[in-house]
């Protein structure tokens, strides 16, 4: 009687599957009453198996979207330093979000907003940028120290003299932060809210939080891996002219030509990133300011490449997730390469215990991009740096990245 019962049901679920989907198909956003493989149904009781209502969810505050695919990493510049840490090599990296700008001092701020008002003194002091980045011994660089961080005027500056720590720190709390803002707008309606079963709309118990399968939730924020940063900074969706998978050329910045003025229409001539332009000239003559920056600029400032992205070459240098090891290249894999940690190149094989004649350890970490103090030859994506973890500098930020969730692109 069971097992007649049970196929009775199955009968039953797969019409009303049939009739849930235009193509008779269960799909994420439409999976149907029953299940295909049991014929039960969805949320019955409170002992059912409950498949949430799924939908799209809002893009996160301030992320661009970028198309992944097939592409050639490494450095196309004459390799000045010698390091030969970067050759090219064809690897395909997937669909992720990028934030479109450098993370800005009015973003740490509100950071260290909250912070200050739901964690510890000590979580607070140890997230304070160092902004005695910007003292030089030998240069009156001391007005940044006072105001570079606060003062309005620089509220849309990047933000600098964070180290890596910090900013992966500012990851997780921004996770959290969006995460919290999005379960308020749910639950105020619109959407049944965030826990509610599919017949109902109840509020969720104190202290809970949705889970992945509700798919009301944003991945994590983080920092992009290298791959993805250099991928982004490329932006070769713009080399595509036609339908055929050829791209015929690649580019030296992340943008066309191998110049550094814009060479089309008003524009032409002025520089396309905020770089130095050689010894002692940061910015060009007074009347003509050139780059118009003589230190960090306005994260909207250039034109942004073709993801959308501002800023990819110049301003400030940006940390990305990778441990630095010269010979990444050929130990990563070609499908989202990146290096979390030692693995096939360890510590040990540098000397850096006995007199440190080698920097490279598993607390160094790549950042890409060149800076507002860097020569032209930094401003292309495939060259890269490392620097300790927990130090900073007046020429690093960064940007966050997020997975392109439920997607196999």
């Amino acid at each position: 009687m069971k097992l007649i019962k049970y196929l009775s049901v199955a009968v039953v679920g797969g019409f009303l599957l049939g009739s849930c989907s235009k193509g008779g198909q269960p799909t994420s956003t439409n999976p149907g009453a029953y299940s295909s493989a049991t014929g039960i149904e969805y949320g019955e009781d409170e002992e059912a198996f409950d498949v949430p209502e799924y939908a799209e969810f809002p893009q996160g505050p301030g992320l661009v979207f970028i198309e992944g695919g097939r592409t050639v990493l490494g450095s196309m510049e004459e390799d000045i330093a010698m390091t030969r840490d970067n050759v090219e090599r064809t690897v395909t990296v997937a669909s992720f979000y990028m934030d479109e700008t450098e993370v800005a001092n009015i973003h740490w701020l509100e950071y260290l907003h909250y912070l200050k008002k739901d964690s510890l003194p000590e979580v607070y002091q140890a997230a304070l940028p160092d902004t005695t980045v910007w003292s030089r011994q030998l240069s009156f660089n001391d007005p940044y120290v006072t105001y570079y961080l606060r003062y309005p005027g620089f509220r849309f500056f990047p933000v600098v003299g964070v180290s890596w720590l910090q900013a992966n720190d500012f990851t997780i709390w921004r996770t959290a932060k969006v995460n919290e803002n999005f379960a308020k707008q749910e639950t105020g309606g619109g959407r049944r809210g965030l826990f509610g079963r599919r017949g109902g709309n109840e509020e969720p118990a104190e202290g809970t939080a949705p889970t992945i399968e509700s798919g009301l939730v944003l991945p994590n924020y983080r920092l992009p891996t290298e791959a993805e940063w250099e991928y982004a900074a490329q932006a070769m969706i713009g080399t595509q002219y036609t339908e055929d998978e050829n791209q015929n050329n690649r580019r030296l910045y992340p943008w066309d030509g191998h110049q550094v003025r814009n060479p089309y229409g008003k524009e032409m001539g002025k520089f396309m990133a905020n770089f130095k332009r050689g010894r002692g000239d940061y910015a060009g003559i007074a009347g003509s300011l050139n780059d118009g920056a003589m230190i960090t600029d306005y994260i909207y400032s250039y034109p942004p490449n073709d993801f959308g992205l501002y800023n990819m070459a110049g301003n400030v240098n940006e940390w990305v997730q990778d441990i630095y090891r010269p010979l990444s290249y050929q130990d990563v894999e070609d499908l989202n390469p990146f290096r979390r940690d030692g693995y096939l190149d360890e510590a040990e094989n540098y000397d850096s215990s006995e007199g440190f004649h080698s920097l490279v350890n598993d607390e160094v970490r790549v950042f890409k991009g060149g800076s507002w103090k860097d020569v032209a030859y930094w401003l292309s994506p495939g060259t890269r740096r490392f620097m300790a973890q927990d130090s900073s500098t007046a020429t690093i930020g960064f940007r966050c990245a997020m997975i392109n969730a439920g997607s196999n692109r």
